[in-house]
């Protein structure tokens, strides 16, 4: 079989300048990079806007000098964002031979950190979603990195995703989505159905061993190396937690902004439950039971994830990230379905979302 060709290097996007709402952090952000300017070889002039995400962190790009490519700053404003995870991580990322930006300079103070520059083109932005035979190399890649972080695993590094992380997380689907989003009570049958299944996901992904767990693990945080042969690059890691070895499989392959048939589903996290065991990492020898225990810590963050988005919007005024949540019901409707366990929740979503019981099911895609 011909190996399919390496992706396209995007074409670089205009330039955007880099607007402040607060004069002392613009002078203090210019002050910190002509500071650092001669020994990292940067040119002050050249930044411009990278990138933005759903914290209150923003990425810039800024040229080095000599044609030596460009590096990344972080602004993450220390009284809305804690910088000390991402060093953290970046550092124990390296260490797993993970590829990560590496952190070149620091401002604790200010929160301004100069980053190693992976690129500009995702995983998600050369996936071709209706040719899923092409993606699996990138899925191989992806299922490579998440197996050297699970294997520098160590407890007591990062903090735990034990029981009241996992409540806490859940507990955002009915405050945001449903009570907030959806104006919908949350009392009397609703709210003993959510209870209870809730409770049920807790103790099964509780079951699971513990790992490091990215938390976001997904081909939008996955950047790709220009060579075919290099390795993905990992971003957005800050949030990572030591927890169940199903999370980051999960987050792989129920994705935010890309659904793929079950097929192709099953066959990556058989892909990646084969590599994980001949690595001697801790799951399931029976695969039955390993992709139950990955399907119901996707309904995790798949709840996490609605009442996040809601929260967004609601609360951060970021409207474009509820109109993925039809996504994220689809999946919930879809797991729920499967097992007579979590019919409650499957009625629950039915009376919110006010849609009719599942006849049969199918995974594809929503």
């Amino acid at each position: 079989m011909t190996a399919p060709p390496p992706p396209a290097i995007a074409p670089a996007p205009p330039a955007i300048p880099v607007t402040w709402a607060d004069p002392q952090r613009a002078a203090a952000f210019e002050a910190w990079l002509a500071g650092i300017a001669e020994a990292q070889r940067l040119q002050p002039g050249t930044v411009r806007l990278a990138s933005a995400d759903a914290s209150f962190r923003r990425y810039f790009r800024v040229d080095a000098a000599g044609g030596a490519g460009t590096r990344i700053v972080m602004d993450a404003p220390p009284d809305k964002e804690n910088s000390e995870p991402f060093v953290q991580v970046a550092r124990l990322m390296a260490e797993a031979g993970v590829k990560a930006p590496q952190v070149l300079e620091w401002d604790r103070a200010n929160g301004f950190l100069l980053l190693d520059d992976l690129g500009r083109q995702t995983m998600l932005d050369v996936i071709d979603p209706a040719r899923p035979d092409a993606s699996r190399p990138l899925y191989d890649k992806a299922i490579d990195a998440l197996v050297r972080w699970q294997l520098a695993s160590r407890p007591g590094v990062l903090p735990p995703y034990g029981r009241a992380l996992l409540e806490r997380e859940l507990a955002l689907f009915p405050e945001w989505y449903v009570g907030r989003h959806r104006g919908i009570a949350v009392e009397g049958k609703l709210k003993e159905r959510l209870e209870r299944s809730f409770a049920l996901i807790v103790e099964s992904n509780l079951a699971s061993p513990s790992v490091y767990v990215h938390r976001d693990f997904m081909p939008r945080n996955l950047m790709v190396d220009a060579a075919p042969e290099g390795a993905l690059g990992v971003l957005d890691f800050q949030d990572a937690v030591h927890g169940p070895i199903t999370y980051d499989i999960a987050s792989l392959m129920r994705d935010a902004f890309l659904s793929w048939d079950e097929e192709f589903v099953l066959d990556i996290t058989v892909r990646y439950w084969q590599a994980a065991r001949k690595a001697g990492l801790p799951v399931d020898e029976d695969f039955g039971a390993f992709y139950q225990a990955v399907e119901w810590m996707g309904l995790q963050r798949h709840l996490k994830v609605a009442g996040i988005f809601a929260r967004l919007t609601l609360r951060d005024g970021k409207p474009r990230y509820l109109a993925d949540t039809p996504r994220f019901i689809g999946y919930i409707r879809a797991t729920a379905s499967r097992y007579n366990e979590l019919t409650p929740l499957l009625r629950a979503i039915d009376e919110i979302e006010g849609t009719s019981p599942l006849v049969g099911f199918a995974y594809g895609r929503v």
